[in-house]
């Protein structure tokens, strides 16, 4: 064989590895694309309406897992659940009365909750992304509840405003508290 057709048959082959390397990589990431597709359900649409390109939209969301296994979280005792649980059905109590107080006292427990169970509260929005990660759908309305109780702090929400925002915060109350329905994701 002349040391050209050796030339030709290298390049050929080369061309061949390049190839079904390229293929594999790009099957990889379908298949990563799927699975945090399939784990955020709407929070990976709402990553994606944010960043505009599906490649940032998997990456945000694999950081996001990242951090969420360092976060040093735990469960709570019976005692503490019982005790935030109770505090949970005061605050519901309190709506009846006073909406606007029970907003304000439903959203300062929520804070409470995630911070006895390890997650950092300093920032609503890191807070909502960390939570995100095991309850995707919960957290949807999680941020709902929050934009409608600073409109609540401005005046700016009537009673059954006020009433969707307790209702969103007792789903992710019950999603701290292990008592989450419709949780979505069953690999944490």
């Amino acid at each position: 064989m002349s040391s050209t057709a050796v030339i030709v048959v290298i390049v050929v082959v080369v061309i061949a590895l390049l190839a079904v390397v390229a293929f594999a990589w790009s099957r990889a990431g379908k298949r990563r694309s799927a699975r945090l597709k399939e784990r955020f359900g709407p929070e990976y649409d709402r990553q994606l309406a944010e960043t505009g390109d599906p490649a940032e939209t998997d990456r945000v969301l694999a950081e996001r897992e990242k951090r969420h296994r360092a976060l040093p979280l735990r469960e709570l005792d019976e005692r503490e659940r019982a005790t935030f649980e109770q505090r949970w059905t005061s605050v519901q109590a309190e709506f009846v009365d006073d909406p606007d107080r029970a907003v304000e006292h439903a959203d300062a427990l929520v804070d409470e909750l995630m911070s006895a169970r390890g997650y950092p509260v300093d920032d609503a929005d890191e807070r909502a992304k960390d939570v995100a990660v095991e309850h995707p759908v919960v957290v949807q309305r999680y941020r709902e509840a929050r934009r409608i109780a600073a409109a609540n702090r401005d005046h700016r929400a009537d009673t059954e405003d006020l009433r969707g925002a307790v209702t969103a915060y007792r789903e992710l109350v019950e999603a701290l508290l292990g008592r989450d329905t419709g949780r979505t994701n069953t690999h944490a």
